[in-house]
């Protein structure tokens, strides 16, 4: 057995694994040194976040249980996508696809947030009243059924190793936990992680009430793309203590931190803001 047939047997327990192990870390990092004031019970909150979860992945087994890696795998034995056409080397395959990939779920993020029926389903993850390692999966079923189909187009165009589909789930995991932790980062050590990787203070921006700071810092991973487009945002205005987090017309816990209201948010109300093409954006936007 090869070491990309070893990591396709075992693909679920590495993930897994990794899943687990990043929650506990940074789960631990929240007690001991936690960024703010959390509003809401973390009990309730978890709870209903991690019910959430489980829903997803239940979902997501059931209709795909081929998964990416599958696809990836099955892709590679066709001559499916661009790398496997044209033979790429492994070791520069690898790097290339995994960044390629966080490319394409960065422009992903920026179209949910620019098209108003996807931004009804993008609302349960913003309409966390606070910011902790479970906000970072925190997805209405809709929208992970969605992702996994962009996710299996970009394997077939791209033809990434199974090796990278795989670093790429776990550092997708991993990032997105870490980056919507409630942890406190020394400053110095901030603005270094910041050239290459999305940190706690830098995402967090993202969760911002106000319209546009939503809509900057839209990375999980890579901090590139936010530059080299322009939607990089330095600090939000009013400061990461003094922000409020969520948005405006979902503030009560019972509507928005139960898992049936969660389920029902994108069916409720009218998109009156916050999708990109209808801003309306209060006070001046500052990077």
């Amino acid at each position: 057995m090869d070491f990309e047939q070893f990591v396709l047997a075992n693909e679920p327990a590495i993930r897994l694994g990794f899943f687990l192990g990043s929650f506990a870390v940074i789960g631990l990092w929240e007690v001991l040194a936690p960024k703010r004031t959390l509003l809401v019970s973390k009990a309730y909150r978890w709870a209903s976040n991690i019910s959430l979860v489980v829903l997803n992945t239940v979902i997501v087994r059931l209709l795909f249980p081929l998964a990416a890696v599958g696809l990836a795998a099955f892709a590679a034995e066709n001559g499916w996508g661009l790398l496997n056409h044209f033979q790429v080397p492994f070791w520069i395959a690898v790097p290339v696809a995994v960044i390629a990939m966080d490319f394409v779920i960065w422009l992903q993020h920026v179209m949910v947030h620019a098209v108003p029926a996807l931004w009804r389903l993008h609302r349960v993850h913003h309409a966390d009243l606070d910011y902790d390692v479970t906000t970072g999966a925190r997805f209405h079923p809709i929208e992970i059924i969605l992702s996994m189909l962009i996710k299996f187009a970009t394997i077939v165009v791209l033809g990434p190793p199974v090796v990278a589909v795989v670093i790429f789930e776990v550092l997708l995991n991993a990032t997105a936990m870490f980056n919507h932790g409630n942890i406190r980062l020394p400053a110095a050590i901030d603005r270094a992680l910041r050239w290459v990787i999305v940190t706690p203070d830098m995402h967090r921006v993202h969760h911002s009430i106000e319209d546009d700071e939503t809509n900057s810092n839209f990375g999980f991973n890579l901090t590139w793309w936010d530059r080299l487009f322009g939607t990089y945002r330095d600090q939000p205005r009013a400061g990461h203590i003094g922000m409020t987090i969520g948005i405006r017309d979902f503030t009560d816990p019972r509507e928005v931190g139960r898992l049936d209201g969660m389920l029902w948010l994108p069916f409720r109300g009218e998109i009156k803001d916050y999708a990109i093409n209808r801003r309306n954006y209060s006070g001046e936007a500052s990077k």
